[in-house]
């Protein structure tokens, strides 16, 4: 079965209007949403898709240096594939890394011209659905946050996933709130994500711990990235003192970063996201490291429904004490609630993913990824080229542009 056309797409959801939220020590405003689409073809009609990273650099190296080398070769092992992509192009840590993205459409088309599901290829499901968490709760007042845990919860979620960025007070004040309108049982992820880039008013470690201390008695699932990501020494120690569960892992830029987050004791939850940080080649490694160490493993995913569906097929060849969890992006529609309208996410599929109280059910009986694409969104939502995000920093006063490679760009 020969290669015969690869290509990248990328798309955009410009906002109406510019999405401005002011946050402890800064105001992001956000503009759009980029997505990638990846089409990989073979000389027999077979067609496999995938999930990409979102940015211009990315799509370039997909067509003008993944395509000629994979175009006419024979799609038998993309393990082998890879070998010699790494081996015989030259190709830099950022290539390669862009390339384990169009191996997740490669496996696609793989599975597909053996008639079996994805994960067949990845392993073989050990279970036939994966739990999901509602993940949204961004820049708003405690009030609002306590209200939208609600109505996520009130979908069928049984995990919420929000964003605290407050201040100190307001954040733990807010958490109550969340804890009091989830209900006992409902569990509960606290993403600080915005806590170490604030500018002067980054929490320090010593706040951070005051936070952690308190956030206890709410019975939090985790923690996640209250620190600066790459300062494991910090999250040892706070690990260390038990308050909560700790998470982390989606900032690491390579797998031997994710490994040293569970060799340095830095983590409880280990977090990757296929699109961007090694396919699932990576997700394997990692996984079996998971596995080994005794931890647990979630799937970060904060784009389309199409890169929930690839790592839910990777997520059930583990049992559930190891892929934990995998994120669902709650997007606000005129029925559903959510953190912003993002239509592209649900539309590149051409049928809902197949959820039922909090379960992403994985369909055995369709070969590939189980749902067809819809190339049609290709045109629908055409590229704008920029950043997605802008974050002004109060103190010391500047402004940094965010694109879809997590690359900051500073402005003044």
């Amino acid at each position: 079965m020969k290669i015969t056309h690869v290509q990248a797409f990328l798309m955009s959801y410009p906002f109406p209007e510019p999405l401005v939220l002011p946050y402890w020590g800064g105001v992001r405003t956000i503009l759009k949403r980029d997505a990638m689409l990846i089409q990989v073809k073979t000389e027999n009609g077979l067609v496999g898709y995938g999930p990409g990273p979102a940015h211009e650099e990315a799509l370039e190296t997909i067509n003008n240096f993944v395509s000629p080398f994979l175009t006419g070769r024979s799609l038998r092992d993309p393990d082998a594939l890879r070998i010699l992509f790494a081996r015989d192009t030259g190709a830099t840590p950022a290539q390669i890394s862009v390339y384990a993205a169009v191996e997740l459409a490669l496996f696609d088309l793989l599975a597909k011209a053996f008639g079996v599901p994805l994960c067949d290829t990845l392993g073989g499901a050990v279970r036939d659905e994966i739990r999901l968490y509602g993940s949204a709760g961004m820049y708003m007042s405690p009030e609002g946050y306590a209200a939208e845990a609600a109505a996520i919860l009130g979908m069928g979620f049984p995990a919420y996933k929000f964003r605290p960025s407050l201040g100190p007070d307001e954040d733990m004040r807010m958490m109550r709130l969340v804890r009091e309108a989830a209900g006992p049982d409902a569990e509960l992820m606290v993403d600080a994500h915005s806590w170490w880039r604030m500018g002067d008013k980054s929490y320090s470690e010593e706040t951070v711990h005051e936070i952690a201390r308190e956030l206890a008695s709410l019975r939090v699932t985790w923690l996640e990235e209250p620190l600066p990501p790459h300062d494991h020494a910090s999250y040892a120690r706070l690990r260390q003192a038990e308050f909560v569960p700790l998470a982390a892992g989606e900032h690491e830029s390579t797998g031997e970063g994710l490994t040293a987050l569970i060799a340095d004791g830095a983590v409880d939850y280990l977090q990757a996201d296929l699109v961007c940080q090694g396919g699932f080649t990576a997700g394997r490694r990692v996984l079996a490291d998971v596995a080994r160490s005794g931890l647990s493993f979630a799937f970060h995913s904060w784009g389309t429904a199409l890169e929930v569906l690839a790592a839910a097929h990777l997520g059930v060849c583990w049992p559930e004490n190891v892929a934990a969890w995998l994120e669902y992006p709650c997007y606000r529609t005129l029925t559903q609630p959510g953190m912003y309208p993002f239509p592209l996410a649900e539309e590149i599929l051409a049928e809902p993913l197949p959820v039922s109280k909090g379960m992403l059910q994985i369909d055995r009986a369709r070969p590939g990824l189980g749902i067809d694409v819809n190339e049609r969104v290709v045109e629908r939502f055409p590229w704008v080229s920029g950043p997605w995000s802008v974050f002004k920093i109060d103190s010391p006063a500047e402004t940094w542009a965010v694109s879809g490679d997590h690359t900051r760009r500073k402005l003044d």
